[in-house]
């Protein structure tokens, strides 16, 4: 299938691209910078470089490429987390999933394009009542903290556009994510001891490695079906668990401990409502019906081998 990537520089966009490639597909890919589309068309890609809120320049790129099918992989983050004013941090990465989406979807329509995939995400936007761990059923955040409003708000618009479009909408909900390209920055908190465990760390976080990420995208491409997929590892897991796990996995002291309200005052309420409150969730309709076969199954052996890419596993079935 000849495929459009939108993004494909990115943490998940680089693998996704080798992907594709390995699987016999056609791709072409969108960057913004022109050093990038080197790089792209030494993986095997058709560059284009364009802006993904140019929506003209989306239209004629994607009917120059006649794709079978459109991937919107466009992200925008930069720089340090910045969890206390988080909507100004994804302000970019917002735009992009709701004018940025808005562009792709109508150049697929304009183009007849019947397949179009689009990256979500589950964490610290799931329902925070119930159990902890939620499926694709299971509503979304309703009273999300202030500082997250704007941002949950643009991943509603994108999944229920995606869902509405007519053609084969396909959101992947990606968990937190973690391998070369995705995780540096958190390992560097953790190994300067900048990520403290808040309160009793009962909140529970879903991983999932860029590499399981990139092929459940593949696995969309060819034979998904329209609807709503959590992508996610086997273990959901408290923080309390894995943030220790992951320090010891880089050579890092143990995290420290620090009371919920000292949290909420240095980072934010996000970051002390994700720490105690996080919902992570279940991967089993994405192993039903996508096929999902996790090469990295549970964060304690990804945190061990994954992090930095020395050894790239794929066992897609």
């Amino acid at each position: 299938m000849h495929v459009f990537l939108a993004g494909a520089t990115g943490a998940v966009g680089r693998p996704l691209l080798r992907q594709l490639i390995n699987s016999g597909h056609q791709v072409t890919a969108t960057t913004r910078s022109a050093a990038k589309a080197q790089e792209l068309r030494r993986l095997g890609a058709t560059p284009v470089i364009v802006d993904g809120i140019d929506g003209a320049a989306i239209v004629a790129a994607v009917a120059a490429a006649k794709p079978g099918a459109i991937i919107h992989q466009m992200t925008a983050l930069a720089g340090k987390p910045d969890l206390k004013h988080f909507d100004r941090w994804f302000a970019a990465t917002n735009l992009l999933r709701t004018k940025g989406l808005d562009h792709l979807l109508a150049a697929a329509q304009a183009t007849g394009v019947k397949r179009f995939i689009a990256q979500s995400y589950t964490g610290w936007n799931n329902m925070r009542g119930g159990g902890f761990v939620k499926t694709e059923d299971d509503p979304l955040d309703a009273n999300p903290v202030k500082a997250q409003t704007e941002t949950l708000a643009a991943i509603q618009y994108l999944e229920r556009a995606v869902l509405k479009a007519p053609l084969t909408g396909i959101v992947l909900r990606f968990g937190n994510l973690y391998g070369p390209g995705a995780s540096e920055e958190m390992i560097r908190l953790v190994r300067k001891r900048m990520f403290p465990i808040l309160g009793g760390g009962a909140g529970v976080w879903s991983w999932c490695h860029v590499d399981d990420a990139a092929a459940a995208t593949v696995r969309a491409v060819e034979h998904g079906a329209r609807g709503i997929y959590n992508i996610v590892d086997d273990e959901p897991a408290r923080v309390s668990e894995w943030l220790p796990y992951l320090a010891e996995a880089v050579g890092a002291k143990p995290p420290f401990r620090m009371p919920v309200w000292l949290g909420r005052l240095l980072a934010g309420d996000a970051a002390a409502q994700w720490m105690t409150e996080g919902r992570g969730a279940s991967n089993a309709k994405a192993k039903r019906e996508l096929g999902l076969q996790p090469a990295w199954p549970t964060w304690r052996e990804g945190f061990r081998r994954g992090l930095f890419g020395q050894e790239q596993v794929d066992r897609r079935a």
